[in-house]
């Protein structure tokens, strides 16, 4: 059984209401638990459960985020098959996939089914690996927490009896979608019921088999994008669009887990987790100063308490407020009383009407070779800085509306132009035309810091400018013309003839 449970990271969604951390392109689970240089949630997850009994997970992502997923694992020393989803179809799809990845590898492959964005504290892993019996003998295994208070926003699951012939285990009586709060209430003072984890774990093959028993359609519909995917540039399978969009838009509990004879529960006593769905849920998990307030980053408080304060790159001065919500970006500032912090998913609803790019991306974006910056973006110009890690290869292309002045700020790299090979170091600039794709490659040792701004084409300026002055000489002759002519009119006799000088 050692290595043959496969942790299956599921990393879709945005965290909408963890704004303006969380971006559309730059979801929750890429940001830091606890402020700037911290682990991400990704990476807090994958570093869980890498441990004996485990082998390397499978990472299921959009397809525009396997370079974020690539580098922040680089960055913890860990690997993993990454799979890209080019449309998201909920969960059921997405650990489908994983499953049949898991079984070009190893037929008798667990899959350990994970959330990418929870906090979890505990030995959970020992009770993940006492469950993995059952796992193997056909039963699906989801695990439940026992629940503190009545949540209205996680689903439940009553307990249906224990099991006799494995320990820790229990029937599942039914499944219940997020409730009203006087539902969660009663749920909660009757006993026997669990908070859905999200964490599940089951035979791959036996997901196979489940979906050809309950929903065939998702299961060619996948079978043929994973037959029919194709690596990017990191080396992620991307899964054929056309195909995966056919299956399923629904999350595995519907498609499988509700419908199947072999579901069982498996509580997590003594666990603490979170799904960090809010940002009074971060106040609420962390670490409190004497005056109940947790802050991240460069921040000074004074008369203030109970409050999340959280900076990124600046300083923050906060004073006499209590219970607020502080999150301050380089692109945006979030100020909320916690009471409301549920409602941050509203500004967000606005900024996609208002089609803002800060609900999107962060100035700072991960790309295959390393990352670009956006520094300044005035209408006239743009000003990005590119990070090139050492071995990076990339394409430097013209944006089409002007020149691009490039300048090497530290490193150095091979970059290609039309009139042949040039070695980029601190201080030498090339300029490219707005239509040309530049190759550059850091063959250094250490990162390469690449400058690029672009400004408008100064040669049809000057072109134009040339133009306009000649209309304008042109204009000028003719208006002098004009004038001698008028000239010419006033000084005639009545007669018609010309008067002597």
């Amino acid at each position: 059984m050692t290595h043959r449970i496969i942790p299956t990271i599921l990393c879709g969604g945005m965290g909408s209401r963890l704004w303006p951390m969380s971006r559309v392109d730059q979801p929750k689970q890429f940001q830091s638990v606890n402020g700037a240089g911290s682990n991400t949630f990704f990476q807090e997850t994958m570093l869980r459960h890498h441990v004996e009994g485990f082998g390397d997970p499978i990472v299921v992502t959009n397809a525009k985020q396997t370079a974020i997923v690539a580098r922040q694992m680089r960055s913890i020393g860990m690997d993993a098959t990454i799979v890209g989803e080019p449309i998201g179809r909920n969960t059921g799809p997405a650990v489908l996939a994983a499953a049949l990845f898991a079984l070009r590898k190893d037929p008798d492959a667990l899959l350990l089914v994970l959330p990418s964005d929870h906090i979890i504290t505990g030995d959970i892993n020992r009770i993940i690996i006492s469950m993995a019996d059952a796992a193997d003998n056909g039963r699906i295994i989801t695990f439940g927490v026992e629940p503190s208070y009545p949540e209205t926003g996680y689903g439940y699951i009553t307990d249906g009896g224990a099991f006799g012939n494995y320990a820790g285990l229990h029937h599942v009586s039914k499944f219940i979608e997020k409730p009203p709060l006087e539902d969660a209430t009663a749920l909660l003072d009757a006993g026997g019921s669990y908070w859905a984890s999200g964490i599940s774990m089951l035979r791959a093959d036996l997901l196979v088999s489940e979906f050809a028993r309950y929903d065939q359609g998702t299961l060619a519909a996948v079978s043929e994008a994973v037959a029919k995917a194709h690596f990017d540039e990191l080396g992620a399978s991307i899964l054929e669009e056309l195909a995966f969009v056919r299956s399923s838009n629904e999350p595995t509990e519907r498609l499988i887990f509700e419908r199947s004879d072999r579901i069982s529960l498996a509580p997590l006593p003594g666990i603490k987790w979170d799904d960090v769905g809010a940002w009074n849920s971060v106040h609420s998990i962390s670490e409190k100063a004497g005056n109940g307030n947790v802050t991240q980053g460069d921040v000074i408080t004074h008369e203030t308490s109970n409050s999340l304060i959280r900076s990124e790159d600046r300083l923050v001065a906060v004073i006499g407020l209590d219970d607020v919500i502080v999150i301050d970006t380089p692109d945006a500032l979030l100020l909320a009383s916690r009471e409301h912090s549920q409602d941050v998913k509203k500004i967000v609803e606005q900024l996609k009407e208002r089609k803002r790019v800060e609900v999107a991306s962060h100035r700072r974006r991960d790309m295959p070779w390393g990352q670009i910056e956006r520094l300044r973006d005035t209408g006239s110009y743009e000003m990005d800085m590119l990070s090139v890690e050492k071995g990076g290869k990339l394409k430097v292309n013209g944006t089409g509306r002007g020149l691009s002045i490039l300048t090497a700020v530290s490193g150095n790299a091979e970059c290609e132009l039309p009139s042949g090979v040039k070695r980029l170091n601190a201080g030498v600039s090339v300029i490219i035309d707005p239509d040309y794709s530049m190759p550059l490659v850091n063959d250094g040792e250490e990162p390469f810091l690449l400058l690029h701004v672009t400004v408008p084409d100064l040669t049809a300026l000057a072109e134009q400018a040339a133009e306009v002055a000649k209309t304008a000489a042109e204009i000028e002759e003719l208006g002098q013309i004009e004038s001698k002519l008028d000239g010419m009119t006033a000084d005639s006799a009545p007669d018609g003839s010309l008067s002597a000088a």
